[in-house]
């Protein structure tokens, strides 16, 4: 799996395999096509995650003209991004000219994901909070500062709009997170009590995870 930059820090065993640029990946997580994967810093990949990196867009039979090299980052984790036990992130895909084709996946900064999600968005985007048991249909795209609630089934191809709370199955608006999402000190994140809340900066939940 590619970081920036790929050299570990430390060696003892323990948990969480730690990179020089934060990352922590669970030495109980499976992944797939590891050269396909990129996280961005200070990321968390907890124990029995499967990131299918191996799923990637086939290379074109012909060289591009422009002589433009092909992208094999199949999925793309921001920094300070939290992937909770039990889930599933797979690069979307669907049927073109006859061939199924996958797509990259681009997750942005700050997002958490709890337990036991599968997730196949084209993409997320940074402060949005994804609680349990959500399933995100291929090629959904979830724009920033978005809560979607538990058990909700985002479905394939909606585009949610930033600032919106999403739930139910299928999913739909179901609000709005209001002014201050990801800043107030209320209501804490899966009631660590450690200081970090939905939407808002996760670099201390990254800290705290050993």
């Amino acid at each position: 799996m590619a970081t920036r930059p790929t050299a570990t820090r430390k060696t003892a065993k323990g948990e969480y395999i730690e990179t020089d640029s934060g990352n922590k990946v669970s030495r109980k997580a499976n992944i797939s096509g590891t050269p396909n994967i990129t996280l961005g810093g200070k990321t968390v990949i907890m124990a029995d995650v499967h990131l299918r990196g191996d799923l990637t867009r086939p290379k074109a039979a012909t060289p591009d003209p422009k002589g433009a090299k092909q992208s094999s980052t199949s999925i793309s984790i921001g920094r300070c991004t939290v992937v909770s036990t039990g889930t599933v992130i797979r690069p979307p895909g669907r049927m073109s000219r006859g061939v199924y084709t996958y797509y990259p996946m681009k997750i942005g900064d700050n997002v958490f994901v709890g337990p036991n999600c599968v997730i196949q968005a084209a993409s997320i985007s940074s402060h949005v909070h994804i609680s349990e048991n959500c399933v995100l249909q291929p090629l959904c795209v979830i724009k920033e500062n978005v809560k979607i609630l538990p058990h909700t089934v985002v479905p394939a191809n909606m585009v949610v709009p930033p600032n919106s709370v999403v739930g139910g199955r299928p999913g739909r608006i179901v609000g709005e997170v209001g002014e201050g999402y990801g800043v107030s000190v209320g209501a804490v994140a899966g009631g660590s009590g450690e200081g970090w809340v939905e939407g808002g900066d996760l670099r201390e939940l990254v800290r705290i995870i050993k």
